[in-house]
């Protein structure tokens, strides 16, 4: 059962969620602000978090930072009534997963979270199917049927990456931090080289997959069919 944290001030909306969640057989436990919500992920296993972005103690933009930095894989999930394009860039900026814009349909809520904890248990099972690939990281590996072979470390590391959260978007930023590293020297255009080799060697439509740009963002990762 997986275990879910709703991060919000407003314990209705929190109430709200927990009883369409449990239904579903999720185990929920409500926070009423970002401090409290980041001492229970420190203190006991949590597979999601639900975040308010306007919440006392911590709001949700710190709480983001701070989950983010310290559970690099944890799935996060904003809800705010801040609606605007600049708060959902900063959103995914800052590293959450999903962003739903207050008042929202509580049935795509539930689906949008399963969609996330598919994502998570892909990626914790270390082998992603991506069209007619399979993505091993243990061996660091692409497999096509019989035959296998080996990318540069940080192609595969970068592929690997946006394959398991398909259609998710991560900045270039995110993409520095999480494939090259806190103290990475260079600058965002390392990304764009790389994913450029991405692109020349996984052309065509036979690999059901592919690699977008999204303007004044990043880019996604785009299984065909």
């Amino acid at each position: 059962m997986a275990h879910i944290v709703v991060a919000d001030d407003d314990m209705h909306i929190c109430e709200l969620i927990g009883v369409y969640l449990r239904n579903e057989g999720f185990e929920v436990t409500e926070a009423e602000d970002g401090a409290a919500a980041l001492s229970l992920v420190q203190t006991v296993q949590v597979d999601l978090v639900i975040l308010d972005i306007m919440m006392p103690e911590m709001d949700g933009w710190d709480l983001c930072r701070a989950l983010r930095e310290e559970y690099p894989d944890l799935p996060l999930m904003m809800i705010s009534a801040k609606g605007e394009p600049a708060h959902k860039v900063k959103g995914f900026r800052l590293g959450t997963d999903d962003y739903m814009t207050k008042p929202f349909d509580t049935l795509e809520l539930v689906m949008r979270v399963k969609a996330l904890l598919k994502r998570y248990r892909i990626t914790s099972t270390q082998t992603i199917y991506l069209g007619i690939l399979q993505l091993n990281r243990q061996a660091y590996k692409v497999i096509r049927g019989d035959d296998s072979f080996a990318l540069p470390l940080k192609e595969f590391e970068l592929l690997y990456k946006l394959a398991s959260y398909p259609g998710q978007i991560f900045t270039r930023g995110q993409l520095i931090e999480q494939i090259w590293g806190f103290g990475y020297d260079g600058d965002d255009r390392t990304v764009d080289v790389h994913i450029k080799r991405l692109r020349n060697r996984f052309a065509g439509d036979a690999y059901q997959f592919k690699i977008e740009t999204v303007r004044g963002l990043g880019y996604r990762l785009e299984v065909n069919g």
